[in-house]
């Protein structure tokens, strides 16, 4: 601050002030509290703190600092993150006020704090990230030397200090198969407890299509209820018991879920990261309690979220060196991304032609490889699903915020053509529209679409195209609050959803129940306040946020472009073509399970932010 002239700290001294305004409003502080004080002098002091540090040393302005790619990065991902915030939550900054002008006044000046306020952050957090030298120190040690003995673990008593050495000596050797071995002992109370499996209502639906109670469809990915299926009939054949037969399948999902952790691990000491790192990211994984109750769910999501990681962690083996094991993994992993979710496959399309761009130069491997997976999906999700009657979801299905949209209209009693009106009423019947519309969830109104006249919608698509685009011009006030309410859980990072609290077996006549291996009061205990921490501690919180991470992934792919490192996307695009989908598509604002997969990458989004790409064995040698 010595060096800061006046102007600078008046112009510190103002963001500080919009900061606060801004920290006061979301917090729904009164002006007078003493807080917004504490709030606008930590607001003033770290800005100034940062350009002291980080805008005026000269090592920061040759490197990062005044560089137009990192200013840039960073007022464009402030301002992302202003919007993504205010978007949800500028309706409680104003509600109590009547005059346009006042009511602009605050947005602009709120938005301004926000701004400010996640520029500096950023500014800061770049400054670490982008310090090639200081992660290298941090993160990263020399390549694996089998030959090097591990130091051994000093303790008071001998025989510990063997058994401690032992230990670390083995995790340092086989940390890969430790990280597998971790999360399969802390998962396994679980299992035991929620024997054969978490199975909600799709979880269900799909075991009937299993059993042939009713027939296949590919609402609930076909792929995927043939695995079920392939695991039930071995543990049935094998023990003629409906629920040891269903604990194969579970088991197996927990093993692919292990193992595509362990898969991550391998590829972090690939790249020498160092094994602490590793044990953190490791427990990570065995002691956040999602992870384990997913682990045991019979769900799509999960083995889908272990494609995407794997997917990931395949690419960035491959950049480095292309192996068969690598290309298997690719493959199985891009094709199970095409087929155990139906907005995977769109997903994959969408990254196809990046996939050949960036692997261009590894053409006569990578091509056969990528268009096989492109093939195999289309041949599996036609021919072969028509040549077995596997029903496709229906149009409505797709659907979703379109329809919730114009149901937003229709509520808010906004005026509509009497040709407009007649096309919606050959569709739905709108006597208790206003009573079933719910703004973060569409499967009312799907409901009642196919309660209604659905073949009438699907023999006149484009007329209910230009009907929704006509209502969309007409009205976008309507639309973009729609649209907020509907997909706000997978970008707002301030939204509850309870997380991981299934359990159980969903009411059903199927011959499958609820039957745990362990239990007593004090197994349930201690299971419900694992779960319930997520909602009571500060920093561990956001680990129970998809809109955290989504805010950590965006912030991962700004540093890449600080970095000059761009050819780190190609690593993220998966999971931000999965969540494009989402937010095209989704039926539910707020669903943990449909942004599982990003959740389930979260140390690879990180540590690969922070990776040198050649700093590895192979090239050091």
């Amino acid at each position: 601050m010595k060096n800061m002239s006046r102007t600078r700290l008046t112009a510190k001294a103002v963001q500080g002030f919009f900061t606060t305004w801004a920290l006061m409003k979301a917090s729904r502080m009164e002006p007078g509290n003493i807080l917004t004080l504490v709030f606008f002098l930590f607001s003033f002091f770290f800005y100034c703190h940062v350009d002291n540090c980080y805008v005026d040393e000269p090592k920061y302005q040759s490197d990062l600092g005044k560089s137009r790619r990192t200013t840039v990065t960073a007022v464009v991902i402030s301002i992302i993150f202003t919007v993504l915030y205010m978007a949800v939550d500028y309706p409680r900054y104003i509600e109590t006020l009547t005059s346009h002008l006042f009511r602009t006044g605050i947005i602009v000046f709120t938005a301004l704090g926000f701004a400010f306020l996640f520029y500096h952050i950023l500014i800061f957090l770049f400054s670490y990230t982008g310090d090639k030298v200081l992660l290298r120190s941090i993160l990263f040690t020399e390549p694996y030397d089998p030959a090097k003995p591990v130091s051994a673990v000093r303790c008071r008593f001998s025989w510990l200090s063997k058994v401690l050495t032992f230990l670390r000596s083995f995790y340092v050797r086989h940390t890969a198969l430790c990280a597998f071995l971790l999360c399969f002992v802390f998962w396994f109370p679980y299992f035991l407890y929620q024997y054969p499996g978490v199975m909600t209502p799709d979880s269900i639906n799909q075991f009937e299509q299993v059993l042939g109670v009713i027939p296949y469809s590919n609402h609930h990915p076909w792929v995927h209820t043939l695995f079920i299926k392939l695991f039930y009939h071995i543990g049935y054949t094998l023990t003629g018991s409906m629920l040891i037969a269903l604990s194969f399948y579970t088991f197996f999902q927990m093993c692919v879920l292990a193992l595509s952790v362990s898969y991550l691990i391998s590829t972090m000491k690939k790249y020498c990261v160092r094994t602490r790192i590793c044990l953190l990211v490791t427990l990570f994984y065995a002691l956040v309690p999602y992870h384990a109750v997913h682990a045991v769910t019979i769900w799509k999501d999960v083995l889908f979220a272990a494609a995407i990681l794997s997917l990931g962690c395949s690419c960035l083996c491959l950049h480095r060196k292309s192996s068969i094991l690598h290309l298997c993994i690719f493959a199985l992993s891009g094709l199970a991304m095409c087929l155990f979710r139906s907005n995977g496959w769109y997903a994959f399309i969408l990254c196809l032609p990046f996939f050949l761009f960036y692997f261009r130069k590894k053409a006569w491997v990578m091509l056969p490889v990528i268009l096989g997976i492109f093939l195999c999906a289309i041949i599996i999700k036609y021919p072969v699903m028509k040549a077995f009657k596997v029903a496709q979801p229906d149009l409505v299905e797709s659907l979703a915020i379109p329809t919730q949209q114009i149901t937003a209209v229709i509520c808010n009693d906004r005026d509509l053509t009497e040709e407009e009106r007649d096309f919606i009423e050959n569709v739905v019947d709108l006597t208790y529209i206003k009573k079933l519309y719910d703004p973060s969830y569409a499967d009312n109104i799907k409901e009642l679409v196919r309660a209604g006249n659905q073949d009438y919608l699907a023999d006149h698509k484009w007329d209910f195209f230009k009907l929704w685009l006509k209502l969309g011009l007409r009205y976008p006030g309507d639309y973009m609050t729609a649209y907020i309410r509907q997909t706000y859980g997978y970008w707002y990072p301030d939204s509850f959803y309870p997380v991981a609290d299934v359990e159980g077996v969903s009411a059903t006549s199927l011959g499958v129940s609820h039957t745990p291996l362990i239990g007593g009061p004090l197994v349930i205990k201690i299971k419900e306040i694992s779960i319930k921490l997520g909602g009571m501690l500060p920093l561990y919180g956001p680990l129970w946020s998809m809109g955290v991470i989504c805010w950590i992934l965006i912030f991962c792919i700004g540093n890449a472009f600080v970095r000059s490192e761009t050819q780190k996307l190609i690593f993220y695009l998966p999971s931000v073509a999965v969540w494009l989908t989402i937010l095209i598509a989704t039926p539910v604002a707020s669903e943990f399970r449909y942004a599982y997969f990003m959740v389930f990458s979260l140390p690879f989004y990180i540590i690969t932010s922070l990776l040198m790409l050649h700093h590895n064995a192979d090239e050091k040698k």
